[in-house]
């Protein structure tokens, strides 16, 4: 194939650039790459020992925006919440904003305790205790909400769901609030974008009431919008609404219930809040769960299979801002226990303002425990009365010192493309405490906007062109490829047999992490092959006298008092060394499974490309096996790199089926015989076992004697690599110039030897 066309290249890059679409850029794994990778870096003051996976997806009709399994978190940027915004920048940031969510959830959310609650839920028992009820009115709420739950399993599992998006609703404000005052940088600007645009959409109180009365939608609808409001903005958007209308009445009287879940570190804190808002609720929350009955039942009556538990997360799901509740097997990072700081104190503290001014209007609020007070938060002593618990779930964290970051406090600092600013682990005995500090409250702190990150979606997109363009390249490459191995004389022992040429476009993600785990300890191989043979080089070309020969014409003077024989020396010119190309041909047959044969053949390749890559010598790997009637080449690394992912690819090498030596050897031979280097050598790896319909035994082996004659006379030097047993095979078929690569730590010497051997040094 032709050396790569540069100009060729940019314009394929300025081309596939500007087609780009926004489905093309949000759900690349290039984009999903950087979120992992931002994950990472963000999270590295926790030791989070967990890579976070990111999957982006584009289905705009998928109700579901983003969620996460405490492993992967999944994103669909073609929702509407991405979509209704204009410009691929701002959706940048608010598909951004939704990965900070929730990596939130991922870094601060106590899974488990939620699986424990659940669980106590199912057998009617509260979790981590009973709430404490300090009114009749919530005594009454408690007994009929057991009633109403044992009455039925469905109303069992409707309790449960309404009580887990409550739960839902306190843990985004928690892990949101967080998020802001951990991340200040990149992620929480990007957090504050989504919030900004969600807010937006928030209804007022007006526009709740419309609702309820246009869309038959019950008041508890109403309520829960309001609570999610306060939970995460810290405010409630009233309309022409007074303050003592109903709905907005029931969130003031549970504003410090809420703030005590969301300035809490401790999950079980949570659970209780959940169950308070459950029993004071409980009157508008049945008669919802009754109008979901009968929502489900004239449905299924025109002919709907939908399940009353999907109509009820359903409808849920619909509130503004909400999202999808996370699930997941885990607890939160270790972290140092205690309360957090609001990040919204100014418009909770205006809330609370609201709260106490209409207290005073409403007349005959009920008992005076219901009015919200103005003072911060304490938490409740828990009564030791009141529902079981199994004990199950875990502590709320333990405690763990945060490491200092990069840069000065607050500094913002531009993404890059390469890994910057780690740190390395150290052995430490003790930490140290600054004295004298205080806490304090920012209620002036507005995000300052990132102002790199138009430059780094730019960044992003010319990989993304850079992906396109190569891919093209490369099946443009495979196009020619396999048009070259149509045209070559196969002789007449291959008549009639098909030639395909298997080469990936794209690499798979799970190569690269393959390759990633099992390179350092055979890269270490190849360094050693490299600085054995770069300093022979070096001398060779650099020339000089050499001393301490055993024989020679010169006696040296200097080593006469030597007793061993060493004392002659010659002066060697300066030479150039010959130039080489190398090409390596794997056999990929079955029977390269037993022993490991397949193994050490990968092995090798890695081994043999990384130390020819490095020191700029052409190199080419290919495999071979059958597919039928056909002889399958399957290309791994070319002369001529597009993509630079071609050790990656040899991840790929595995055996298969028959192999057909003869054709495989004469394709690869033809190929490097048409180089300009001085030294063309060939290694071959197989087991010495030629298999295929029509094509074995001595017949096969004569065969392949023929191939290496012919292209000896073209100048291929032939080295053939036996794994164990398969020596007298190789030595048969190819004669002594074999390499046995059993022993990997052998491979350095051996390779140097033959090296060294061909080029003459």
């Amino acid at each position: 194939m032709a050396r790569v066309n540069h100009k060729r290249v940019k314009q394929l890059l300025n081309e596939k650039r500007s087609k780009i679409t926004d489905r093309q850029f949000f759900t690349s794994r290039i984009l999903a790459g950087h979120f992992e990778d931002m994950a990472v870096a963000q999270t590295r003051r926790y030791h989070y020992n967990r890579r976070v996976r990111v999957n982006i997806i584009w289905n705009p009709k998928y109700g579901q925006v983003a969620g996460t399994d405490n492993q992967c978190i999944c994103i669909n940027a073609g929702h509407k919440i991405v979509t209704s915004v204009r410009g691929r920048e701002d959706r940048y940031w608010t598909v951004a904003g939704l990965f900070a969510h929730e990596l939130g959830h991922v870094l601060y959310t106590d899974f488990l305790a939620a699986q424990t609650y659940a669980n106590n839920l199912d057998r009617y028992r509260w979790y981590p205790a009973a709430p404490i009820l300090k009114t009749v009115k919530d005594r009454a709420n408690e007994a009929a909400l057991w009633d109403y739950a044992k009455a039925s399993q469905d109303n069992l599992l409707m309790l449960q769901i309404v009580a887990h998006h409550i739960l839902n609703v306190l843990e985004d404000g928690y892990i949101e609030n967080r998020i802001l005052n951990n991340f200040p940088g990149t992620l929480g600007y990007a957090l504050e974008t989504l919030r900004a645009s969600q807010m937006k959409q928030m209804p007022t109180v007006t526009e709740l009431i419309e609702m309820e009365e246009t869309e038959d939608q019950p008041i508890f609808y109403s309520i829960l919008q309001l609570m999610l409001s306060y939970a995460k903005y810290g405010m409630i958007m009233y309309g022409d609404e007074p303050k003592t209308d109903e709905r907005v009445q029931v969130v003031f009287s549970l504003i410090h219930d809420i703030d005590r879940a969301l300035l809490t570190r401790d999950a079980r804190e949570r659970l209780d809040v959940a169950n308070v808002i459950l029993v004071r609720c409980w009157e508008y929350i049945q008669p919802y769960l009754e109008v979901m009955k009968e929502q489900q039942k004239a449905a299924a009556a025109a002919g709907s299979s939908a399940e009353l538990s999907e109509m009820l997360k359903g409808a849920l799901s619909k509130i503004a801002g909400a999202t999808e509740i996370g699930e997941g097997s885990s607890t939160p990072v270790p972290d140092a226990g205690g309360e957090e700081v609001s990040a919204t104190a100014t418009a909770r503290k205006q809330t609370k303002e609201d709260a106490k001014e209409s207290s005073a209007e409403v007349a005959g609020a009920g008992d005076a425990e219901a009015s919200p007070e103005t003072e911060d938060p304490k938490p409740e002593e828990k009564s030791s009365e009141g529902g079981e618990s199994d004990g199950a779930g875990a502590e709320g964290g333990s405690v763990s010192g945060n490491i200092s970051t990069d840069g000065e406090s607050g500094e913002r600092r531009g993404a890059s493309e390469t890994e910057e600013g780690r740190i390395p682990l150290q052995q430490t005995d003790h930490v140290s405490a600054p004295e004298g500090g205080t806490t304090e409250r920012n209620d002036d702190y507005a995000p300052d906007p990132y102002e790199g990150a138009a430059a780094d979606i730019d960044r992003l997109l010319d990989k993304m062109a850079e992906r396109a363009a190569c891919e093209q390249l490369e099946n443009e490459r495979l196009q020619e490829l396999n048009e070259a191995a149509q045209n070559i004389s196969y002789g007449d022992i291959h008549s009639g047999v098909s030639i395909v040429v298997n080469r990936m476009a794209n690499v798979d993600e799970s190569y690269i992490e393959q390759y990633e785990s099992i390179a350092p300890s055979l890269l270490t191989i190849s360094k050693q092959l490299q600085r054995s043979l770069v300093r022979q080089l070096q001398d060779s070309r650099r020339g000089g006298k050499q001393t301490g020969l055993l024989f020679g014409r010169r006696l040296d003077s200097h080593s006469l008092h030597r007793n061993d024989g060493k004392v002659f020396y010659k002066n060697a010119l300066p030479q150039e060394v010959p130039q080489l190309a190398v090409a390596l041909l794997l056999d990929e047959s079955g029977s390269m499974c037993s022993c490991d044969r397949c193994t050490y053949a990968r092995a090798s390749a890695i081994i043999l490309y990384d130390f020819c890559h490095s020191l700029d010598i052409p190199v080419m790997v290919y495999g071979h096996s059958t597919e039928g009637a056909s002889v399958a080449l399957y290309s791994y690394a070319e002369f001529d790199s597009i993509d630079n992912d071609d050790r990656y690819r040899m991840m790929d090498v595995s055996a298969r089926g028959n192999n057909r030596d003869g054709a495989a050897l004469r394709f690869v031979a033809e190929q490097l015989s048409k180089r300009s280097e001085d030294v063309k050598l060939l290694i071959l790896v197989s087991d010495g076992q030629p298999a295929d319909y029509g094509y074995h035994g001595t017949a096969a082996e004569e065969d392949l004697r023929g191939i290496r004659k012919e292209y000896q006379r073209k100048g291929i030097l032939f080295v053939a690599a036996a794994i164990g047993d398969d020596k007298p095979s190789i030595e048969r078929i190819y004669g002594d110039s074999f390499l046995d690569i059993t022993d990997l730590a052998q491979l350095p010497s051996k390779l140097t030897a033959v090296v060294k051997r061909h080029i003459h040094i």
